[in-house]
């Protein structure tokens, strides 16, 4: 049995002569700041107690999400991480993330804590 090293998308066979498969490979572009709106989370659940908040619903590119990530960590003075379309940000910072991402342009909405 051989294994299928690319998804298809469940596309095994066509009978269109003219059907061409197409990798959804097409670039990502990062939606406009003033049309963003980014929900603002604060957690402790499986960190020791300590709590962080989690910027959700950022639309846009990696590099992009990975920018906005380094400039709230330096505004917060703080550690942090952006990966899987999420930025967290150390200790509960909600009122300087917050303020910071309004002062970009972003809109934002706290949800939960």
């Amino acid at each position: 049995m051989s294994k299928n090293k690319h998804n298809k998308g469940g596309f095994i066979y066509s009978t269109n002569p003219s059907f061409s498969y197409d990798d959804d490979d097409a670039e990502e572009t990062t939606l406009d700041i003033s049309k963003q709106l980014l929900e603002l989370h604060r957690e402790t659940k499986g960190r020791g107690g300590k709590a962080v908040i989690i910027v959700r619903n950022f639309v846009g590119t990696a590099d992009d999400l990975s920018e906005l990530g380094k400039k709230l960590k330096a505004h917060c003075g703080t550690g942090g991480s952006a990966k899987e379309g999420e930025i967290i940000i150390q200790g509960d910072q909600r009122d300087k993330v917050e303020s910071f991402l309004k002062a970009q342009g972003y809109k934002t909405k706290r949800v939960g804590g």
